[in-house]
């Protein structure tokens, strides 16, 4: 991919990051509530529709002043915080993959480019269901199946179209294993003590271990410990700060993503360093 073409990949992936995370807002408030997506927008205030010229990602919340157009009822500023974190992750991601390919001043052929592409897919929607999950479970403390399960086929779908078409059946064998692997072992904990893992949870990890195990053994491993670890300090500073006590129900699925997404984009280079560590 030359370098122009590149930019303008980066630059549709912002823009679609930003209409993506106001449809993520979207995902955040109905789905834990059971209402259809369909359903039109309205004022949670004075239930007027939302106009699709209000609907702008970000642009129309500082038009508009945070507040709505009809009868001011003040308008959370997560919405345009959601729609901009999905946005720069949009971009970090596409800049991750397409970066890693190399960019250069001939055209690839198609066996070259559309594992790339199908692998960006891949993680785009990893990152925007990583969004939407988080929030919910802050909320709610739920993992919806509705979005949990059929990440399973999309990551399935993409990543194993995308190793069959590179010939990296490797790959894809991995991917499988860390999908058993992670499901496995947080199923066996959720046995061994029911109220400290969720069901989500659990299924919730055989999805990233598709992701992990489809990257390498190294960001398997790492995704897989970052969790409890970051899950782990986030516990202690809560019982440190007297905000919580042992017996205070968190929230684990935001820190398994967040402990994934340290395995996807650092675990190779944090697995060398330790076994580097290991060898003196």
């Amino acid at each position: 991919m030359t370098v122009p073409a590149m930019a303008f990949v980066l630059v549709f992936a912002g823009l679609l990051g930003l209409v993506i995370g106001s449809f993520l807002n979207v995902v955040v408030y109905r789905v834990p509530a059971g209402i259809p997506l369909t359903r039109e927008s309205r004022c949670p205030g004075c239930d007027a529709p939302i106009r699709p010229w209000h609907n702008v990602p970000v642009f129309s919340w500082v038009a508009l002043r945070g507040r709505c157009a009809r009868c001011g009822e003040p308008i959370s500023s997560r919405y345009p915080l959601v729609e901009l974190a999905t946005g720069v992750a949009f971009v970090g991601i596409g800049g991750w993959i397409l970066g890693a390919t190399g960019a250069s001043s001939g055209v690839a052929p198609a066996s070259a480019w559309l594992p790339t592409t199908l692998e960006l897919l891949a993680f785009l929607y990893l990152a925007a269901i990583s969004i939407a999950l988080t929030l919910i479970d802050l909320d709610t403390h739920r993992l919806p199946n509705g979005i949990v399960l059929p990440s399973y086929i999309v990551a399935l779908v993409l990543l194993g179209a995308a190793s069959l078409i590179a010939s990296d059946l490797a790959a894809l064998i991995r991917a499988g294993v860390g999908m058993a692997v992670l499901y496995l072992f947080y199923g066996a904990l959720r046995l061994i003590r029911p109220g400290g893992m969720g069901g989500g949870d659990v299924k919730l990890a055989g999805v990233l271990g598709i992701y992990l195990g489809w990257l390498g053994w190294a960001s398997l491993v790492v995704g897989a410990f970052a969790a409890f670890l970051l899950g782990g300090l986030f516990g202690v500073a809560l019982l440190l700060s007297r905000r919580a006590s042992r017996r205070t129900a968190i929230p684990f699925g935001p820190w398994m993503l967040a402990g994934a997404w340290v395995g996807i984009l650092a675990g190779p280079a944090l697995g060398a360093w330790y076994l580097g560590m290991l060898h003196g």
